[in-house]
């Protein structure tokens, strides 16, 4: 067997934490290969970028997510026993109650939701001139999200909730204050669903059959309920990532600003533009680095020698910019998704594979849904002036976002 290669650091968490989005690509770049060992937290670590790399990462005869996820990630971002932990057919029990929730039907009544939110916020938004769009991005997915999955929620509580549920994500890969805060959160908002849950088993509370609310705190495995601190992270599963939209809006923006030739054609409606657009903003924009994974058993692949235990990391925005898949992979280019969707291993920012049948994010069709409906948002519905800002990404904080948070001002409705 070929040894793997190795980074010559003896721990190269630091170099990590200053790079989260470049460091696994360019090491695997100067060592020549699709997979190096390095020590993060100080623990051997496998690291792997490229469609390949991908297609093996997600094999589920090969790499297990059970034991992978760190505790640091479990007690902020995913909370403790929710289906990204899982695997086998427990985990494909859980992924189809979850899939079960995003029907076309019910997918299009968050859009609705979302755009009615959004219209009723922008005269608030006018009337305070000036407003950041990731902020404001998030209380209106917070509202409509919550109404939509029949979680109440009190007008004077939304602004409390946005921020539990924010912080799970914006800060889950923080250090320092950041990160006890979105500790924090998680405690708050596993309390507060774990509230609601207990309220719709007891009957106090009766949203729709087919409301997540429902669904989740019904569903049954091996004929027993989930335990109430479970079914509150899964329902958090359906809150957090839908208002962690909130992140691509801001890069729709973004690129709606830096490419206004593209602002000019997706005026005209054309649905088509308005996929590839989208595709485009998640393959280019950094959103979260990499997804971790242990090695399920010894096996060979390449020449390498896999042992199993071994944790793993797989590089998701470094592998949605490979060159093998894309050409000029550094340039924005939506015209290349033309006729073309993303294949299950080239542009993965929510992961890999088959939603079905594997660790692909069920809420991907959900994010893509109301990306496309942003774009209308923001090239139709409504008028604002971009002011003068610091709008570079910045690479170093995760996820990744303009260093401005991307300002906005003189925003209204446009004239029908």
């Amino acid at each position: 067997m070929t040894p793997i290669p190795r980074e010559a650091a003896f721990d190269s968490t630091l170099a990590l934490l200053r790079a989260p989005y470049d460091f696994i690509a360019e090491r695997a770049r100067a060592h020549q290969s699709d997979v190096f060992e390095a020590r993060i937290l100080l623990r051997r670590t496998l690291c792997l970028v490229g469609p390949e790399a991908a297609a093996l990462f997600y094999d589920p005869d090969r790499f297990r997510r059970a034991g992978a996820m760190p505790a640091r990630l479990q007690l902020t971002l995913v909370g403790r026993g929710g289906v990204q932990t899982l695997d086998g057919d427990a985990h494909r029990a859980r992924k189809a109650m979850l899939l079960a929730l995003f029907t076309p039907a019910r997918v299009a009544e968050l859009v609705k939701a979302a755009r009615d939110e959004w219209r009723r916020a922008v005269p608030q938004w006018s009337a305070r001139g000036r407003v950041s769009l990731y902020e404001e991005s998030q209380l209106v997915l917070t509202r409509a999200v919550c109404a939509w999955a029949g979680v109440p929620l009190e007008p004077h509580e939304a602004p409390r909730r946005r921020s539990q549920l924010v912080a799970l994500f914006d800060a889950a890969g923080a250090v320092g204050p950041r990160h006890w805060r979105s500790r924090l959160a998680r405690w708050q908002a596993n309390r507060w669903i774990a509230g609601v849950v207990a309220d719709v088993r007891a009957g106090r509370l009766a949203p729709p059959e087919e409301s997540a609310a429902s669904v989740v705190a019904r569903h049954r495995e091996h004929g027993a309920l989930l335990p109430r601190r479970t079914v509150a992270v899964e329902l958090l599963n359906v809150l957090r990532p839908t208002v962690a939209v909130s992140v691509w809006i801001v890069f729709l923006a973004h690129a709606l600003h830096t490419q206004p030739r593209w602002r000019e054609r997706l005026a005209q409606g054309d649905e088509e533009d308005a996929r590839c657009f989208a595709e485009e903003v998640r393959r280019y924009y950094p959103f979260f680095p990499a997804v971790p994974a242990r090695v399920r058993g010894d096996f060979a692949w390449r020449g390498y020698a896999f042992r199993g235990g071994t944790r793993a990391l797989l590089d998701l925005h470094g592998t949605s910019r490979d060159e093998r898949s894309w050409k000029e992979p550094e340039l924005f280019r939506p015209e290349r998704f033309r006729g073309r969707a993303p294949g299950p291993f080239d542009s993965i920012p929510q992961g890999g594979g088959d939603a079905h049948d594997g660790h692909r994010c069920a809420g991907e069709g959900v994010t893509l849904a109301l990306m496309r409906a942003a774009l209308g948002w923001l090239v139709r519905d409504t008028v604002y002036r971009v002011p003068t800002q610091d709008l570079r990404v910045d690479r170093t904080r995760v996820p990744a976002l303009p260093r401005s948070g991307l300002l906005v001002e003189s925003l209204r409705l446009r004239a029908r």
